[in-house]
């Protein structure tokens, strides 16, 4: 092949081609689910207004972020004035008031890190899957589960010791010089291992979450393709298998959901208000903490708002990088064709049969 035709090594297109699909999937995902996550978190300060150190849980339909109140900060986006009787109401009143962008406060700042998770993610996925799916064999069938099972445990050990210094440099208001002499005291007294508090919760919930995704999604997709009689998945395809296994995943894993929050929120109030020894925050011990207070239907709570924003955050997601993907697909045989012709037409010549033959065997034609 023509040395200006890009080594496709997995299913007609590259690695870094498979990393701007999932970057731009990624970018419309939190264009559209932002908004939501906005109000909900607006409509709760309403109900109960956010106190000096209060920690509230921010989606971008990437990933969860805590964030803590600042104290005396009236400017802040969550604590802008306004009256709201509902959610429909609560959009129309801040795009009245405050300008369609109010939709999307507070966003910049989490893409730092659910953007290059999700280009890690996503990627490690597609090279795992193609490689697991011919060594697997027999059960090849398996593959995209153990690929997506692998593929989070990997993204979510690149981005666990960044979200912590993101946390710190919100929280505690730190410099960077100073979050790094913190995160070097840490590992003194802690070892390596606090880097990644917090990381066996987010996998309790992730890990199965990623493997019942993506096993139900190349399922669902299969058999929508036979059902359209269509080769390739198109847009619909994708977005419809998306939405349904990402539903899925999302109810099976909920009660892990609700643990890895309220332990989220319980560590992040604990360091805001620099307060140590008063409770346990371990997994087990949230967990016996909601069954004893609340009961078992607690490890449930929440189970229609997190229908609402998962759904469409896996189907938007996904469907957008399965269309980048084929973009790319489509724009890599187009070049490689034209990359081609020039050789094929020369050799068609009837003048220099053997030079011809010589140009076709370089091009890899015979």
């Amino acid at each position: 092949v023509d040395a200006a035709v890009p080594d496709q090594s997995n299913n007609g297109i590259t690695p870094l081609q498979q990393m701007v699909s999932s970057c731009s999937g990624a970018l419309l995902t939190s264009l559209f689910v932002t908004p939501l996550d906005v109000v909900k978190i607006r409509l709760q300060a309403q109900k109960n207004p956010f106190p000096k150190g209060k920690c509230f849980v921010y989606c971008n339909g990437l990933m969860d972020h805590i964030c803590v109140c600042e104290n005396g900060n009236s400017k802040a986006w969550y604590k802008a004035p306004g009256h709201f009787t509902g959610t429909l109401d609560a959009f129309v009143k801040i795009v009245g008031h405050e300008g369609v962008q109010a939709l999307w406060s507070g966003l910049p700042p989490t893409l730092v890190m659910a953007v290059p998770a999700t280009v890690i993610y996503f990627t490690c996925y597609d090279q795992l899957f193609s490689l697991l799916r011919v060594r697997m064999g027999d059960y090849a069938d398996k593959a995209p589960a153990l690929a997506g099972a692998l593929a989070r445990v990997g993204s979510a050990t690149v981005i666990s010791p960044l979200e912590l210094i993101r946390t710190k440099l919100q929280a505690e208001k730190q410099s960077y010089g100073q979050v790094t002499e913190c995160i070097r005291s840490a590992v003194r007294t802690e070892g390596w291992r606090s880097l990644w508090r917090g990381f066996g919760p987010t996998l309790l919930r992730d890990v199965p979450f990623s493997a019942m995704y993506w096993y139900n999604y190349e399922k669902g997709k299969i058999w929508l393709c036979e059902w359209y009689k269509t080769r390739e998945p198109t847009f619909t395809i994708a977005f419809i298998s998306g939405a349904v296994s990402g539903s899925i995943a999302s109810i099976v894993t909920l009660p892990f959901d609700v643990v890895k929050t309220r332990r989220q929120v319980e560590l992040g109030e604990r360091d805001a208000k620099k307060l140590s020894g008063q409770f346990s925050s371990s997994t087990i011990s949230v967990m016996r903490r909601i069954l004893t207070q609340d009961g078992i239907t607690a490890l449930f709570a929440g189970f229609l708002p997190r229908l609402i924003k998962v759904a469409p955050a896996c189907a938007i997601m996904i469907s957008s990088y399965e269309f980048g993907k084929a973009f790319f697909r489509k724009y890599n045989q187009e070049r490689e064709f034209s990359a081609l012709q020039p050789a094929v037409l020369d050799g068609l010549s009837p003048v220099f049969p053997s030079k011809s033959y010589k140009t076709k065997n370089a091009t890899g034609l015979c």
